[in-house]
């Protein structure tokens, strides 16, 4: 959290809980209307925070900008009976949730009634620069959760656009998923060799820059 001034770490708190929240309530929502109601009694179905945020993940995102909320649990088979892409199609609802609040966020700007670089005070963020950060977190999440790897959303979505080979391939990785995400952090800060940096911030960037420029 070093080097985090207050009104920064004020909108990466109110942002978190905004952009995970909205991002599992997508998850839950999709599988909800797609014949699974598995989330709905687990409790997922809400926009409730608390019923979303993990504690660790979204201490994370704010020291960091990368981070996690709670899985939402879904009964593959029961959407599966609906569409053969059920459980890809509800895997995708998150990210894409993330990447529609981004361009939501960034219409002040497109439309002139925002200053890109008024700045705020020393406790609050100015409106600019909550929607800027606002923004970069939502692609952040976006990018990050389309990574082909167990257990972010991309393993799902790569899973039903593989052929067979390339399945076969993802079903290998998938145990490692977590630790090979934890060794590309530990890469990036550490190591030098930045391949989130490159796969996730990189591309949250240049879109960041494209939708408020």
């Amino acid at each position: 959290m070093l080097g985090l001034t207050l009104p920064s770490l004020i909108t990466r708190i109110v942002t978190l809980v905004i952009a995970f929240t909205v991002h599992e309530f997508a998850h839950a929502w999709s599988a909800d209307q797609l014949g699974d109601d598995t989330p709905r009694l687990n409790g997922r179905l809400t926009l409730n925070p608390l019923a979303h945020l993990d504690p660790l993940g979204s201490l994370m995102l704010v020291v960091s900008g990368f981070g996690w909320a709670k899985p939402v649990p879904i009964n593959p088979y029961a959407l599966r009976r609906r569409t053969p892409a059920g459980t890809m199609l509800v895997s995708i609802a998150g990210p894409f949730s993330n990447l529609l609040m981004a361009i939501l966020a960034a219409l002040p700007f497109r439309a002139g009634w925002l200053d890109l670089l008024a700045t705020g005070g020393r406790i609050l963020p100015s409106a600019s620069d909550f929607l800027v950060e606002f923004i970069f977190i939502n692609l952040i999440l976006f990018f990050f959760n389309l990574i082909p790897l167990a257990p972010l959303d991309g393993e799902k979505v790569a899973e039903y656009l593989l052929p067979p080979r390339g399945q076969d391939i993802l079903y290998r990785f998938r145990p490692y998923g977590p630790f090979i995400l934890i060794g590309l952090l530990f890469l990036g800060t550490l190591g030098g060799l930045n391949v989130l940096g490159t796969l996730v911030a990189g591309p949250a960037w240049r879109v960041l820059s494209l939708l408020v420029s």
